[in-house]
């Protein structure tokens, strides 16, 4: 009994001598941890780290806190408790150099709501510890993952876990940068499940908004913060200018190719007016719209928000159009080659009209044999692509902006009017797959429709150049962004840029072509 009771008195002595140190030894701790993040391993450094938690967790701060503030390591000590807490704002700055004048330059800030105090008793008191690490080599994972400006806020309580606050804890990271959603999101460190293994950033219960120099994190927990920077996976900046160069060159190739074929549907009185070729016009202009977006969307990209804003308007609204009308294309040929007999649709044009382009436009229609009275075409709705691009200027302005392609070499500078908004960029992927996998299917069907009719074996390459033209036509080669993974995505990145920017020269090529040889067959039986 007398072992067990100097045992247990010996523990408790060591627990409340030990760890708590006075604060010179804290100082020297925390410099000693500074000094040594770049020379240590990174679970030396965590443990190191843990070591500090527990040293800080147990000061007796004063009424204003202890703080301390070396090179790469900030920490701050509060003493609160739950009647008297109402909150606390934080903020850390560091003295910059300007123009001769040393001045106060921001760099982050943690805002603790009332609730964090929420099932504490009123008089019991807790320490609240805040460490601003400035560098990210403690925290690395499997993927070497960087984080903005390498720097990680960490709060926690002693002895208590704070999870599912309803109010959360608002963390700013200041920044020079141009960032968006789509490479900047926040994050929080999971442990890993061994003491040797590596951890992880989870994005589990934070809230990412963007802000003029200012990247907010908005967690309903306390644990170590940051913002996990999203690179393109194994892209290289020469990679990167290279695409660039390749999609500017066809994009421009293909708006003069389809724009001088829209000229000729237009002024040439003998081109041909059927349903079938005003659905090709009406998928080149769309074409036409969206290599002319893109190629403004790059010296848009330099300009105010609101240029910029409306050029990711006008190109994500001209790719939900284009793919809009390749799968009105792919439609029209099931009703030509599948559904052949007993079809009729009235005023057929003018619905398909409405569908891709989302208005009623009067040039796509002129001609046919049915055409729409004009109350009556006002009378329906909007489209799919008029529909979405309208709503999201006005519930989400913010969804169109300034998008920043990063490579892994640190290269950012390639800019780019788009969707700033990771849930529509999953909005618009599952659109274009949904109409890709319909195209897909029509090809499929089309192909082993030809291969039972024509089986001559002069017939065979005017089978295959066929294939190639709808292959063109209807978009299948836009599948190749769903393989944008692993070995894969540096071939399909540079097959994905050639065939889709000159995916309008190819469908002009194949038209004209197929116009020219059709003409030829008319005249031969003519002269018959």
């Amino acid at each position: 009994m007398t072992t067990l009771l100097l045992t247990t008195l010996v523990l408790c002595f060591a627990e409340s001598v030990l760890p708590c140190q006075d604060i010179e030894d804290i100082q020297n701790f925390t410099l000693h941890l500074a000094e040594g993040l770049e020379q240590h391993s990174p679970q030396y450094n965590r443990d190191r780290l843990n070591q500090l938690e527990q040293v800080l967790a147990c000061r007796k701060p004063g009424k204003e806190g202890w703080h301390f503030k070396a090179k790469l390591v900030e920490t701050h000590v509060f003493s609160i408790t739950a009647d008297s807490f109402k909150g606390l704002n934080l903020t850390s700055s560091t003295q910059a150099q300007k123009k001769g004048r040393s001045m106060a330059q921001f760099e982050h800030a943690i805002r603790f709501p009332e609730e964090l105090m929420r099932g504490i008793r009123a008089q019991e008191e807790q320490t609240l510890v805040c460490i601003y690490i400035h560098s990210s080599y403690i925290f690395l994972d499997k993927q070497n993952s960087s984080v903005l400006n390498n720097h990680i806020l960490g709060a926690f309580l002693k002895n208590r876990t704070v999870t599912g606050l309803r109010r959360p804890v608002e963390i700013q990271f200041w920044h020079n940068m141009v960032l968006d959603a789509s490479n900047a999101t926040c994050v929080f460190w999971v442990p890993g499940a061994d003491a040797g293994s590596a951890g992880s950033w989870s994005s589990e219960g934070c809230e990412t908004q963007h802000k003029e120099g200012t990247v907010v994190c908005l967690c309903n927990h306390l644990t170590y913060f940051a913002v996990l920077m999203i690179q393109a996976q194994n892209l290289s900046q020469r990679e990167l200018e290279s695409l660039t160069y390749i999609s500017t060159v066809g994009c421009s190739i293909s708006a003069t190719a389809t724009f001088c074929t829209l000229l000729l549907c237009c002024f040439f009185r003998r081109w041909p007016q059927d349903n079938t070729t005003r659905i090709h016009m009406n998928l080149l202009a769309a074409l036409f719209l969206l290599n002319g977006s893109f190629l403004l969307s790059k010296p848009l990209a330099t300009s105010t928000k609101g240029p910029c804003r409306a050029a990711a308007a006008l190109l994500h609204g001209s790719l939900l159009c284009s793919l809009a009308w390749m799968g009105a294309e792919a439609f029209h040929l099931y009703l030509l080659l599948v559904k052949v007999y007993n079809i009729y649709i009235q005023q057929y044009l003018l619905k398909l009209c409405l569908f891709a382009w989302g208005e009623w436009l009067p040039w796509a229609s002129a001609g046919t044999a049915a055409p729409a009275e004009p109350h009556t075409a006002s009378t329906w709705p909007p489209g799919l692509p008029t529909l979405v691009v309208m709503a999201v200027l006005i519930f989400s302005g913010e969804t169109y902006g300034y998008h920043v392609i990063s490579t892994t070499d640190g290269y950012k500078n390639m800019n780019m009017c788009w969707l700033t908004s990771q849930l529509a960029h999953k909005v618009t992927l599952c659109y274009a797959g949904l109409i890709l996998l319909f195209n897909m299917l029509m090809l499929v069907a089309v192909v082993a429709m030809l291969r039972r009719i024509q089986r001559q074996k002069g017939q065979a390459r005017r089978d295959w150049a066929t294939v190639l033209g709808l292959t063109c036509l209807l978009g299948t080669t836009w599948g190749l962004a769903f393989f944008s993974f692993g070995v894969f995505l540096i071939p399909q990145l540079y097959l994905f840029t050639i065939l889709n920017s000159l995916q309008g020269l190819f469908i002009c090529l194949w038209y004209l072509t197929t116009y020219r040889r059709s003409k030829s067959s008319s005249d031969s039986s003519t002269s018959r």
